[in-house]
């Protein structure tokens, strides 16, 4: 058995595709069922008797120094958040990883999925029944995943969160640190990174039930999973369209961010009655589009 040292939850990323909600304030900060996301995510390690917790951020740094003296995590900030992958929060926390949680910030655990020990190295996973985008997973004799392709039918798929011994922690640490500098190196996910050497990196797959582990990756989906949404998000750009509009927030739906040269938020395009609109944060201008 390994003794669980630390949890890392990654909190850096600007989640664009889950505008405009994510324009006010990072995902992680959003309530889900009563609940702040990060917050939940917190407790759930602190019931399971996981301490020391480094939160690592990026996008809006200062709306997280709260956890600080409410929880007692840790804070660290990752310089390249705008500029690289989620790579770069690893390599922000690289010096304390081993055996080791790491978390996404915007994941929602019907269940808590800690403990105090694990077996093995590991990377969550749940079943699709029918056709999916995501990272499909295939597995060795031994449980260890040996196989991942992106789609696929069928299958068990990355969802969720992933726990590093410390013999994957150092392999990893050290191919991060050795291509850190490449080029095409920061674009990529750390997954990317773990997919390109799976001969050296072993992890387990560890399967979860449905409906036991959620992402949300735009307001749509969380409306599914929390109706709450449907008509007050909390977003004051939301409430304005509807005001100026005369509609429901619920109203509008299939949300898609708009980016800028710098690859930045600007705005997001939407349907109301079958219309499609464009709406630019700095000019707080609606556009009906053909």
């Amino acid at each position: 058995m390994i003794k669980v040292k630390n949890a890392v939850i990654m909190a850096a990323g600007t989640s664009s595709r889950f505008a405009p909600l994510s324009f006010e304030k990072p995902k992680a900060l959003i309530r889900v069922k009563g609940e702040i996301l990060i917050e939940r995510q917190i407790m759930q390690l602190r019931e399971a008797g996981i301490q020391d917790i480094y939160v690592v951020t990026g996008y809006k740094s200062n709306m997280f120094d709260y956890l600080r003296d409410k929880f007692n995590v840790y804070l660290r900030y990752n310089h390249e958040y705008a500029v690289r992958n989620n790579n770069s929060s690893i390599k922000t926390v690289e010096d304390i990883i081993g055996d080791t949680y790491i978390c996404s910030a915007d994941n929602y655990f019907s269940r808590n999925p800690f403990s105090a020990y694990e077996d093995d190295g590991y990377y969550a996973a749940v079943y699709s029944d029918g056709p999916t985008k995501e990272w499909c997973l295939s597995v060795d004799s031994h449980g260890y995943i040996d196989k991942v392709h992106i789609g696929g039918k069928s299958c068990w798929y990355m969802l969720g969160h992933t726990f590093w011994d410390n013999s994957f922690s150092r392999h990893f640490i050290k191919i991060l640190d050795h291509n850190y500098d490449m080029p095409g190196m920061a674009d990529k996910l750390w997954e990317d990174i773990y997919v390109g050497h799976l001969d050296d990196l072993k992890l387990k797959i560890r399967k979860y039930p449905a409906k036991t582990i959620f992402e949300f990756d735009s307001l749509d989906e969380l409306r599914q999973f929390d109706s709450s949404y449907i008509n007050h998000t909390g977003s004051s750009i939301m409430a304005s369209i509807a005001e100026r509009m005369n509609i429901q927030e619920g109203e509008i739906i299939d949300i898609s961010c708009i980016k800028g040269e710098d690859n930045q938020a600007v705005g997001f395009t939407f349907k109301v009655h079958e219309k499609n609109y464009r709406y630019l944060y700095d000019k707080n201008e609606i556009v009906t589009l053909k």
